[in-house]
């Protein structure tokens, strides 16, 4: 039986799928699922305009003009600021406080947002990454964004990766995407979408009860 609180943090390449698994998950355990809903509420809470989170959400702080490349892993500091003010630092630290108040509430998959290395210190959490070789990644985007075509899909791929690991790696002192910064890395080309929502939850339940 799971505890009456966890959480399912997934990590995803861009358009691997991750979302739809995660959304799977929650769905078939009857759990709340965050991704970009999260932003909405966090900035809800937080007083900002949600267009002013977007601005900065899943990118890095930038410094002298340019994200920097390298891992830093630390909880947002004043001395890191950007030319908009430090957007990315305030959105980035209403996210944490507001992730931390959703593992302490209720059991819940969140995307994406470093989530796993948010709640590090807290208990019965399991901590995923959903990637995929690049051909079926732009295959999937291209049936998402009808308009764009396969190598337009790929670049769209690579540019979307590069900016979530540079967030990841900033604020974390793990590496994006690395297997050893999660539980269980799974190729979602694999097998069929539904086959790894099961593998997931009968890990889950394996690992949590």
């Amino acid at each position: 039986m799971l505890p009456s609180k966890y959480v399912i943090t997934i990590g995803r390449s861009f358009g691997s799928g991750g979302r739809a698994l995660g959304r799977m998950i929650a769905d078939r355990l009857g759990i709340a699922f965050y991704d970009k809903m999260l932003l909405i509420k966090a900035a809800e809470k937080a007083g900002y305009n949600i267009e002013y989170f977007e601005q900065g959400d899943e990118k890095a702080p930038k410094i002298m003009g340019s994200i920097i490349p390298f891992s830093m892993g630390f909880y947002p500091m004043s001395w890191v600021g950007d030319p908009s003010g430090g957007s990315s630092d305030k959105v980035y630290k209403a996210q944490c406080d507001f992730i931390h108040e959703l593992a302490e509430g209720e059991p819940c998959v969140i995307v994406g947002r470093s989530a796993d290395y948010v709640l590090r210190d807290v208990d019965n959490v399991v901590n995923i990454f959903v990637h995929a070789p690049i051909d079926e990644c732009a295959k999937r985007i291209v049936e998402r964004c009808e308009s764009k075509s396969l190598d337009e899909a790929k670049a769209l791929a690579g540019r979307t990766n590069k900016l979530r690991a540079n967030f990841y790696n900033f604020y974390t002192d793990k590496r994006w995407g690395a297997a050893s910064s999660y539980d269980l890395c799974i190729d979602s080309s694999s097998l069929p979408m539904e086959q790894l929502a099961d593998m997931v939850i009968d890990y889950v339940r394996r690992r949590l009860d």
